[in-house]
């Protein structure tokens, strides 16, 4: 879960005023939580919670109601700090564990940035000191290695994981004289050549809106399912060697995204930016590529307006795996008993299954998944599409992709090339090019 250089200042100004925001002291205890108990406090202790995204981001609201509701004595403060993650929040984030000062009790990472996380156990609690080894079962095992560092620390623990499907206006469908059933619609698109013939006939018919966001989000999608066709590897090897410009999985994905910038078939949109999240609600473009968690992003920028309005097929190409995060206690907490408490809280398979019921975020936990709740979830706002049935049985078989130390530098940088390409900043003809050369740049 997500990225903008217009909304940079601002995000980073607030991340900076929520870094002067200081935790009270004292400790408290948890029947729910396999962390060990602490002892009562005069005080309540507060723990910030710091994530980012879109939407209902990381979907903790009902999450952090109820706890705070049974444990007076352990308070969550639950700040999402930005929906710009490689531009704001991981840098901000690196500034803080760097300097061990300003972060938040709990934090959550990106897939993306776990590569430089795990390089740097000096920045993070070891969460086997307050017994959270024995949650190793509750994750597939990608999930959870990639919470452990080299020398054996625990230091994350697993959220959601990512699934994917196209997100689409059922509304706009019907208006361009297409099938708005899902089963129909996920039939139009076996492969993305027919999505793009199918978004040709929808714009000839709706003039006033374009068939897709813009070019990163479907870039995304295409190149992680190119991913899983080579080594499952996106812009480094397993060795950390940057492979941009040897991997048939980007360029693939560039084609895709050259594609459908050429043939106008974009609203111009950058992921995760305002104008983005207002094109969301106004109806700017009719389809999207939504790993699980982007349902909670979408219903969030519609707004009640596109309750109903928003249904969820199936993806061209098969399935996919963008996205996921994990929650870790910075070195720096001043309550690490606690936090490791609320970490373990947060990801537990209620806690987890109860989000996806709600949100659609797909539980990494696996008793989460195996939920019949789960399994059999439908998301209401999405017209009562069957999330369970769409990403829930799924999740056991998706396929972990190796991202490198400097992930999220290089694909901020990709990202902004390929925007640049799609609103005209960026010739055509230079744009492959100049993405290998920013890429080489980010990676240092």
């Amino acid at each position: 879960m997500m990225i903008s250089k217009r909304r940079g200042l601002a995000a980073a100004s607030a991340l900076a005023a929520a870094a002067l925001t200081v935790a009270s002291c004292g400790s408290g205890s948890t029947p729910q939580s396999s962390a060990p108990a602490s002892s009562a406090a005069a005080e309540p202790v507060t723990i910030r919670v710091q994530t980012f995204g879109g939407g209902s981001n990381f979907g903790y609201e009902k999450a952090v109601a109820k706890w705070n509701a049974e444990h007076k004595d352990i308070q969550i403060k639950h700040e999402n700090l930005t929906d710009q993650f490689e531009q704001v929040y991981w840098p901000q984030l690196i500034q803080w564990l760097q300097s061990g000062n300003g972060a938040g009790d709990v934090v959550g990472i990106d897939e993306g940035a776990m590569g430089l996380a795990k390089a740097h156990p000096e920045w993070w609690t070891d969460l086997k000191e307050h017994g959270l080894e024995s949650r190793k079962a509750d994750f597939p095992a990608w999930k959870w290695e990639n919470g452990v560092t080299a020398d054996g620390k625990v230091f994350g623990l697993g959220t959601d994981i990512g699934g994917m499907s196209i997100c689409y206006r059922a509304d706009l469908f019907k208006k361009a004289g297409l099938p708005a059933d899902r089963e129909k619609v996920s039939a139009l698109w076996p492969t993305w050549d027919e999505f793009m013939k199918v978004g040709q006939q929808f714009q000839s018919k709706v003039k006033d809106t374009k068939w897709a966001d813009g070019t990163n989000t479907l870039y995304q999608v295409v190149l992680y399912q190119e991913a899983a066709k080579n080594g499952n590897v996106t812009y480094f090897d397993q060795s950390n060697n940057l492979i941009v410009d040897k991997n048939p999985a980007v360029k693939t994905a560039f084609d895709f995204a050259t594609k459908m910038s050429q043939q106008g078939m974009t609203a111009k949109l950058r992921n995760f930016t305002d104008e983005w999240s207002a094109g969301t609600q106004k109806g700017a473009f009719a389809t999207l590529g939504c790993p699980s968690w982007m349902l909670g992003v979408v219903s969030g920028n519609a707004g009640d307006g596109g309750k109903g309005k928003w249904d969820v097929a199936s993806v061209p190409g098969g399935g996919g795996n963008w996205g996921g995060s994990w929650l870790a206690v910075p070195k720096q907490s001043k309550h690490p008993k606690e936090a490791a408490m609320v970490a373990d809280y947060l990801t537990q398979a209620t806690t987890q299954a109860s989000i996806f019921s709600d949100f659609g975020n797909m539980p990494s936990n696996t008793k989460a998944q195996q939920d019949p709740a789960v399994q059999g979830a439908k998301n209401e706002y999405f017209n009562d599409a069957p999330i369970g049935e769409i990403f829930a049985k799924s999740a056991s078989s998706l396929q972990p992709v190796f991202l490198g130390v400097k992930h999220a530098q290089v694909k901020n940088a990709i990202e902004s090339v390929i925007q640049g390409m799609d609103d005209g900043s960026v010739p055509h003809d230079k744009a492959w090019q100049q993405l290998v050369d920013d890429a080489v740049k980010a990676a240092g």
